[in-house]
Protein backbone atom coordinates (compact mmCIF):
# COMPACT_ATOMS: atom_id res chain seq x y z
CA UNK A 1 0.00 0.00 0.00
CA UNK A 2 1.42 3.60 -1.17
CA UNK A 3 2.26 5.94 1.44
CA UNK A 4 0.00 8.97 2.46
CA UNK A 5 1.55 11.65 0.61
CA UNK A 6 3.03 14.64 1.94
CA UNK A 7 4.86 17.49 -0.61
CA UNK A 8 6.13 20.61 0.12
CA UNK A 9 6.50 23.65 -2.33
CA UNK A 10 9.73 25.91 -1.41
CA UNK A 11 9.27 29.07 -3.15
CA UNK A 12 12.04 31.81 -2.82
CA UNK A 13 11.01 35.36 -1.96
CA UNK A 14 11.27 37.71 -3.98
CA UNK A 15 13.89 35.90 -5.35
CA UNK A 16 16.61 38.73 -8.00
CA UNK A 17 15.37 41.08 -4.84
CA UNK A 18 16.96 38.32 -2.44
CA UNK A 19 19.92 37.25 -4.59
CA UNK A 20 20.59 41.04 -5.01
CA UNK A 21 20.52 41.28 -0.68
CA UNK A 22 22.68 38.42 -0.72
CA UNK A 23 25.47 40.22 -2.58
CA UNK A 24 24.74 43.39 -0.79
CA UNK A 25 23.89 43.37 2.52
CA UNK A 26 23.00 46.48 2.84
CA UNK A 27 20.04 46.77 0.97
CA UNK A 28 18.47 45.07 3.19
CA UNK A 29 14.84 46.03 5.04
CA UNK A 30 15.25 48.70 1.54
CA UNK A 31 12.82 49.21 -0.93
CA UNK A 32 14.53 47.82 -3.83
CA UNK A 33 13.41 46.63 -7.28
CA UNK A 34 14.73 44.88 -9.91
CA UNK A 35 14.19 45.78 -13.34
CA UNK A 36 15.11 44.95 -16.99
CA UNK A 37 17.09 47.60 -17.64
CA UNK A 38 17.11 51.36 -17.64
CA UNK A 39 14.70 51.81 -20.71
CA UNK A 40 12.77 48.45 -19.09
CA UNK A 41 10.63 47.35 -16.62
CA UNK A 42 10.18 46.07 -12.92
CA UNK A 43 10.74 42.10 -12.66
CA UNK A 44 10.89 41.94 -8.64
CA UNK A 45 10.19 43.77 -6.06
CA UNK A 46 10.86 44.07 -2.26
CA UNK A 47 8.27 43.78 0.42
CA UNK A 48 9.19 47.24 1.29
CA UNK A 49 8.88 48.40 -2.60
CA UNK A 50 5.20 46.38 -2.63
CA UNK A 51 4.18 48.55 0.57
CA UNK A 52 5.31 51.92 -1.66
CA UNK A 53 3.18 50.88 -4.58
CA UNK A 54 5.34 49.77 -7.15
CA UNK A 55 3.63 47.37 -9.53
CA UNK A 56 4.74 44.67 -10.99
CA UNK A 57 5.60 45.39 -14.88
CA UNK A 58 6.11 48.73 -14.32
CA UNK A 59 8.11 51.03 -16.83
CA UNK A 60 11.19 51.75 -15.56
CA UNK A 61 11.12 55.64 -16.24
CA UNK A 62 7.72 55.64 -14.57
CA UNK A 63 8.13 53.86 -11.48
CA UNK A 64 11.05 56.12 -10.65
CA UNK A 65 9.00 59.08 -11.44
CA UNK A 66 6.45 57.66 -9.02
CA UNK A 67 8.66 56.19 -6.21
CA UNK A 68 12.00 57.94 -6.65
CA UNK A 69 12.79 56.64 -2.94
CA UNK A 70 13.02 52.92 -4.05
CA UNK A 71 16.37 51.54 -5.23
CA UNK A 72 15.97 50.08 -8.88
CA UNK A 73 18.78 47.76 -9.65
CA UNK A 74 19.68 46.18 -13.25
CA UNK A 75 18.66 42.66 -13.63
CA UNK A 76 21.70 40.13 -13.17
CA UNK A 77 20.12 36.60 -14.77
CA UNK A 78 23.41 34.65 -14.51
CA UNK A 79 23.52 35.67 -10.44
CA UNK A 80 19.99 34.20 -10.10
CA UNK A 81 20.86 31.47 -11.80
CA UNK A 82 23.69 30.77 -9.71
CA UNK A 83 21.75 30.96 -6.57
CA UNK A 84 18.94 29.37 -7.93
CA UNK A 85 20.88 25.73 -8.74
CA UNK A 86 22.39 26.27 -4.91
CA UNK A 87 18.83 26.32 -3.64
CA UNK A 88 17.93 22.98 -5.52
CA UNK A 89 21.18 21.45 -4.31
CA UNK A 90 20.26 22.28 -0.48
CA UNK A 91 16.33 20.61 -1.43
CA UNK A 92 18.22 17.77 -3.07
CA UNK A 93 20.56 16.73 -0.02
CA UNK A 94 17.15 17.51 2.11
CA UNK A 95 15.29 14.75 0.34
CA UNK A 96 15.66 12.24 -2.57
CA UNK A 97 12.98 13.44 -4.79
CA UNK A 98 13.29 17.05 -6.08
CA UNK A 99 11.08 18.21 -8.98
CA UNK A 100 11.99 21.93 -10.06
CA UNK A 101 9.22 23.97 -11.62
CA UNK A 102 11.13 27.01 -11.84
CA UNK A 103 14.24 29.47 -11.35
CA UNK A 104 12.61 30.12 -7.44
CA UNK A 105 10.11 27.22 -6.92
CA UNK A 106 10.53 23.20 -6.48
CA UNK A 107 8.28 20.92 -5.41
CA UNK A 108 9.60 18.68 -2.46
CA UNK A 109 8.30 14.77 -1.47
CA UNK A 110 8.27 14.66 2.10
CA UNK A 111 6.80 11.62 2.61
CA UNK A 112 9.09 9.50 4.88
CA UNK A 113 11.20 12.56 5.79
CA UNK A 114 9.59 12.57 9.58
CA UNK A 115 10.62 9.33 10.19
CA UNK A 116 14.02 9.89 8.93
CA UNK A 117 14.32 13.85 10.64
CA UNK A 118 12.17 12.47 14.29
CA UNK A 119 10.31 15.76 13.07
CA UNK A 120 6.71 16.28 12.19
CA UNK A 121 5.86 18.02 8.76
CA UNK A 122 5.69 21.31 10.00
CA UNK A 123 9.24 21.05 12.00
CA UNK A 124 10.58 19.71 8.64
CA UNK A 125 9.31 22.56 6.48
CA UNK A 126 11.00 25.09 9.46
CA UNK A 127 14.35 22.80 9.22
CA UNK A 128 14.68 23.17 5.87
CA UNK A 129 13.75 26.62 5.72
CA UNK A 130 16.33 27.75 8.10
CA UNK A 131 19.09 25.85 6.39
CA UNK A 132 18.90 27.79 2.94
CA UNK A 133 18.40 31.04 5.41
CA UNK A 134 21.74 30.11 7.25
CA UNK A 135 23.75 28.32 4.05
CA UNK A 136 22.45 31.14 1.41
CA UNK A 137 20.93 33.98 3.41
CA UNK A 138 17.65 33.22 0.74
CA UNK A 139 14.37 33.71 2.54
CA UNK A 140 11.90 31.04 1.07
CA UNK A 141 7.90 30.50 2.05
CA UNK A 142 7.07 27.09 2.10
CA UNK A 143 3.75 25.06 1.95
CA UNK A 144 3.15 21.33 2.75
CA UNK A 145 -0.28 19.81 1.77
CA UNK A 146 -1.22 16.36 0.10
CA UNK A 147 -1.06 17.09 -3.15
CA UNK A 148 0.80 19.65 -5.30
CA UNK A 149 -2.33 21.48 -6.19
CA UNK A 150 -2.69 22.17 -2.18
CA UNK A 151 1.01 22.51 -1.11
CA UNK A 152 0.78 25.81 -4.13
CA UNK A 153 -2.00 26.88 -2.44
CA UNK A 154 -0.21 26.88 0.78
CA UNK A 155 2.78 27.85 -0.35
CA UNK A 156 0.80 31.67 -1.22
CA UNK A 157 -0.14 31.51 1.95
CA UNK A 158 2.86 31.00 3.17
CA UNK A 159 4.26 33.86 1.82
CA UNK A 160 1.85 36.22 3.59
CA UNK A 161 2.45 34.91 7.24
CA UNK A 162 5.51 35.85 9.59
CA UNK A 163 6.45 32.13 9.88
CA UNK A 164 7.40 31.39 6.13
CA UNK A 165 5.30 28.22 6.27
CA UNK A 166 1.70 26.56 5.98
CA UNK A 167 0.43 23.80 6.48
CA UNK A 168 -2.68 22.20 5.14
CA UNK A 169 -3.77 18.35 6.49
CA UNK A 170 -6.92 16.37 5.54
CA UNK A 171 -8.65 17.96 8.12
CA UNK A 172 -8.42 21.33 7.21
CA UNK A 173 -8.95 20.89 3.21
CA UNK A 174 -12.87 21.36 3.64
CA UNK A 175 -12.55 24.62 5.38
CA UNK A 176 -9.38 25.66 3.18
CA UNK A 177 -11.12 25.30 0.38
CA UNK A 178 -14.57 27.14 1.18
CA UNK A 179 -12.42 30.38 2.07
CA UNK A 180 -10.49 30.50 -1.56
CA UNK A 181 -11.43 32.05 -4.31
CA UNK A 182 -11.66 29.78 -8.08
CA UNK A 183 -8.67 32.24 -9.27
CA UNK A 184 -6.57 31.50 -6.28
CA UNK A 185 -6.24 27.48 -7.33
CA UNK A 186 -2.93 27.03 -9.37
CA UNK A 187 -3.62 26.44 -13.36
CA UNK A 188 -7.09 28.35 -13.46
CA UNK A 189 -6.81 31.52 -15.40
CA UNK A 190 -8.74 34.17 -16.50
CA UNK A 191 -10.15 32.44 -18.99
CA UNK A 192 -10.95 29.65 -16.97
CA UNK A 193 -12.19 31.91 -13.89
CA UNK A 194 -14.81 33.60 -16.25
CA UNK A 195 -16.24 30.47 -17.63
CA UNK A 196 -16.58 29.14 -13.71
CA UNK A 197 -18.53 31.87 -12.72
CA UNK A 198 -20.52 32.10 -15.26
CA UNK A 199 -21.30 28.49 -14.13
CA UNK A 200 -21.80 29.56 -10.54
CA UNK A 201 -18.54 28.36 -9.14
CA UNK A 202 -16.94 31.41 -6.99
CA UNK A 203 -14.96 29.37 -4.30
CA UNK A 204 -13.01 26.04 -4.86
CA UNK A 205 -15.25 23.95 -2.43
CA UNK A 206 -17.95 25.23 -5.26
CA UNK A 207 -15.64 23.61 -8.04
CA UNK A 208 -14.94 19.96 -6.33
CA UNK A 209 -18.79 19.74 -5.64
CA UNK A 210 -19.12 19.31 -9.34
CA UNK A 211 -19.17 15.88 -10.75
CA UNK A 212 -16.27 14.21 -13.00
CA UNK A 213 -18.18 13.87 -15.74
CA UNK A 214 -19.73 17.90 -15.29
CA UNK A 215 -15.93 18.65 -15.42
CA UNK A 216 -14.87 16.40 -17.90
CA UNK A 217 -17.33 17.92 -20.46
CA UNK A 218 -16.55 21.53 -19.65
CA UNK A 219 -12.62 21.54 -19.40
CA UNK A 220 -11.40 18.04 -20.13
CA UNK A 221 -9.51 15.82 -18.04
CA UNK A 222 -7.54 18.49 -16.47
CA UNK A 223 -10.84 19.84 -14.44
CA UNK A 224 -11.19 16.34 -12.80
CA UNK A 225 -7.31 16.20 -11.64
CA UNK A 226 -7.98 19.55 -10.42
CA UNK A 227 -10.83 18.60 -8.64
CA UNK A 228 -9.07 15.27 -6.98
CA UNK A 229 -5.70 17.38 -6.23
CA UNK A 230 -7.98 19.80 -4.24
CA UNK A 231 -9.67 16.79 -2.36
CA UNK A 232 -5.82 15.52 -1.32
CA UNK A 233 -6.15 13.04 -3.62
CA UNK A 234 -2.48 12.67 -5.13
CA UNK A 235 -2.79 12.44 -9.03
CA UNK A 236 0.49 14.35 -10.01
CA UNK A 237 3.47 12.45 -8.80
CA UNK A 238 6.28 14.49 -7.75
CA UNK A 239 9.15 13.51 -9.37
CA UNK A 240 13.16 13.68 -9.94
CA UNK A 241 12.84 13.40 -14.32
CA UNK A 242 13.98 16.80 -15.81
CA UNK A 243 12.34 18.13 -18.68
CA UNK A 244 13.94 19.59 -21.52
CA UNK A 245 12.84 23.86 -21.66
CA UNK A 246 10.67 24.40 -24.89
CA UNK A 247 13.91 26.73 -25.86
CA UNK A 248 16.60 28.58 -24.26
CA UNK A 249 16.05 32.48 -24.33
CA UNK A 250 18.73 35.05 -23.14
CA UNK A 251 18.08 39.04 -23.89
CA UNK A 252 18.52 42.28 -21.88
CA UNK A 253 17.70 45.62 -22.16
CA UNK A 254 20.76 47.56 -23.33
CA UNK A 255 22.73 50.29 -21.39
CA UNK A 256 21.30 52.60 -23.65
CA UNK A 257 19.14 53.04 -27.00
CA UNK A 258 22.09 52.62 -29.61
CA UNK A 259 21.98 52.16 -33.40
CA UNK A 260 25.76 50.93 -33.25
CA UNK A 261 25.55 47.90 -34.99
CA UNK A 262 29.51 46.83 -33.66
CA UNK A 263 27.70 47.62 -29.87
CA UNK A 264 24.77 45.43 -31.00
CA UNK A 265 27.43 42.37 -31.58
CA UNK A 266 28.59 42.52 -28.32
CA UNK A 267 25.84 42.03 -26.72
CA UNK A 268 24.46 39.09 -28.93
CA UNK A 269 27.98 37.74 -28.33
CA UNK A 270 27.26 37.55 -24.92
CA UNK A 271 23.94 36.42 -24.98
CA UNK A 272 25.45 33.97 -26.90
CA UNK A 273 27.59 32.97 -24.55
CA UNK A 274 25.73 32.04 -21.56
CA UNK A 275 22.85 30.88 -23.58
CA UNK A 276 25.65 27.74 -24.68
CA UNK A 277 26.55 27.47 -20.99
CA UNK A 278 23.17 26.78 -20.38
CA UNK A 279 22.56 23.96 -23.54
CA UNK A 280 26.11 22.52 -21.63
CA UNK A 281 24.88 22.30 -18.36
CA UNK A 282 21.23 20.72 -19.67
CA UNK A 283 23.69 18.20 -22.17
CA UNK A 284 21.56 19.52 -24.77
CA UNK A 285 22.15 21.14 -28.00
CA UNK A 286 19.91 23.33 -30.17
CA UNK A 287 18.70 22.90 -33.88
CA UNK A 288 17.16 26.33 -34.46
CA UNK A 289 18.07 29.45 -33.47
CA UNK A 290 15.92 33.49 -33.49
CA UNK A 291 17.53 36.71 -33.41
CA UNK A 292 15.42 39.29 -30.86
CA UNK A 293 15.63 42.69 -31.48
CA UNK A 294 13.11 45.42 -29.52
CA UNK A 295 13.48 48.99 -30.70
CA UNK A 296 13.55 52.03 -28.60
CA UNK A 297 9.27 52.40 -29.79
CA UNK A 298 9.03 49.08 -28.62
CA UNK A 299 8.78 47.62 -32.49
CA UNK A 300 9.84 43.62 -32.14
CA UNK A 301 11.60 42.23 -34.80
CA UNK A 302 12.73 38.45 -35.24
CA UNK A 303 14.97 36.20 -37.54
CA UNK A 304 15.02 32.69 -36.99
CA UNK A 305 17.12 29.86 -38.74
CA UNK A 306 17.05 26.04 -38.47
CA UNK A 307 20.34 24.03 -38.10
CA UNK A 308 21.16 21.65 -40.08
CA UNK A 309 23.12 19.83 -37.48
CA UNK A 310 22.50 20.52 -33.65
CA UNK A 311 25.23 22.35 -31.65
CA UNK A 312 25.85 24.11 -28.37
CA UNK A 313 29.23 25.70 -29.51
CA UNK A 314 29.08 29.61 -29.20
CA UNK A 315 31.38 30.86 -31.77
CA UNK A 316 29.88 28.41 -34.83
CA UNK A 317 26.19 29.80 -33.09
CA UNK A 318 27.81 33.84 -33.24
CA UNK A 319 28.21 33.32 -37.22
CA UNK A 320 25.02 32.28 -37.94
CA UNK A 321 23.13 35.48 -35.07
CA UNK A 322 25.46 37.86 -36.29
CA UNK A 323 24.44 37.13 -40.61
CA UNK A 324 21.01 37.11 -39.10
CA UNK A 325 21.60 40.68 -37.84
CA UNK A 326 22.67 41.38 -41.28
CA UNK A 327 19.53 40.98 -43.11
CA UNK A 328 17.16 42.78 -40.57
CA UNK A 329 19.38 45.36 -38.60
CA UNK A 330 18.90 48.89 -39.77
CA UNK A 331 21.21 52.05 -38.44
CA UNK A 332 18.42 54.57 -38.92
CA UNK A 333 16.89 52.41 -36.06
CA UNK A 334 17.50 53.15 -32.44
CA UNK A 335 17.63 49.80 -30.60
CA UNK A 336 16.61 49.05 -26.90
CA UNK A 337 17.62 45.82 -26.13
CA UNK A 338 18.71 42.80 -27.86
CA UNK A 339 18.35 38.71 -27.16
CA UNK A 340 18.86 35.31 -28.82
CA UNK A 341 16.57 32.59 -28.70
CA UNK A 342 17.28 28.35 -28.76
CA UNK A 343 14.71 25.99 -29.61
CA UNK A 344 13.88 22.19 -30.81
CA UNK A 345 16.70 21.05 -27.75
CA UNK A 346 17.83 18.04 -28.58
CA UNK A 347 19.52 15.83 -25.58
CA UNK A 348 23.34 15.05 -26.62
CA UNK A 349 22.71 11.33 -25.83
CA UNK A 350 20.02 11.50 -28.78
CA UNK A 351 21.76 13.60 -30.81
CA UNK A 352 22.64 11.27 -34.45
CA UNK A 353 26.63 10.50 -34.41
CA UNK A 354 28.43 11.35 -36.71
CA UNK A 355 31.27 8.13 -37.86
CA UNK A 356 33.24 10.24 -39.36
CA UNK A 357 33.25 13.03 -37.27
CA UNK A 358 36.29 15.50 -38.18
CA UNK A 359 39.05 16.87 -36.33
CA UNK A 360 37.26 20.65 -36.72
CA UNK A 361 34.02 19.31 -34.11
CA UNK A 362 36.59 17.62 -31.78
CA UNK A 363 38.42 20.75 -31.47
CA UNK A 364 34.96 22.58 -30.87
CA UNK A 365 33.90 20.20 -28.23
CA UNK A 366 37.40 20.95 -26.10
CA UNK A 367 37.38 24.34 -26.79
CA UNK A 368 33.86 24.63 -25.36
CA UNK A 369 34.78 22.58 -22.49
CA UNK A 370 37.29 24.86 -21.46
CA UNK A 371 34.77 27.82 -21.97
CA UNK A 372 33.29 26.06 -18.86
CA UNK A 373 36.34 24.96 -16.75
CA UNK A 374 37.38 28.43 -16.88
CA UNK A 375 34.48 29.96 -15.69
CA UNK A 376 33.41 26.73 -12.84
CA UNK A 377 37.09 27.92 -11.59
CA UNK A 378 37.56 32.11 -12.57
CA UNK A 379 34.08 32.86 -12.17
CA UNK A 380 31.09 33.84 -15.17
CA UNK A 381 31.92 35.51 -18.08
CA UNK A 382 35.62 35.02 -17.77
CA UNK A 383 35.61 34.36 -21.75
CA UNK A 384 33.78 36.64 -23.59
CA UNK A 385 33.33 35.85 -27.25
CA UNK A 386 34.12 38.29 -30.00
CA UNK A 387 34.10 38.55 -33.73
CA UNK A 388 35.11 40.02 -36.66
CA UNK A 389 34.02 43.60 -37.78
Amino acid sequence: MEKEKYIALVDCDCFFVSCERKVNPDLKGKPVSVVSGDNGCVLSRSIEAKQMGVRMGEPMFMAKNEHPKCIYINVHHNLYREISNNVMQILRDFSPTVQVYSVDEAFVDFTGLAKLYKKNYRELGNLLRQIILDELDIPVSIGISKTKTLAKLASDKAKVINSGIYTIGQSKIKSELIKTPIEDIWGIGRNLTKLFHKSGILTTAELVQKSDSWLDKTIGIRGIEMKHELLGECISQVTNEVKLPKSIQETSALETFSSDKSYLKNNLNYHIHVACSRLRKIDCKTSAVTLFLRTKDFKIYTCKKKLTEPTDFEIEISNIILNLLDKIFDNGILYRSTGVIFENLIENSKVQLNLFEDEKVQKRKKLAQAFDKLEAKFGKNIVRTGFTA
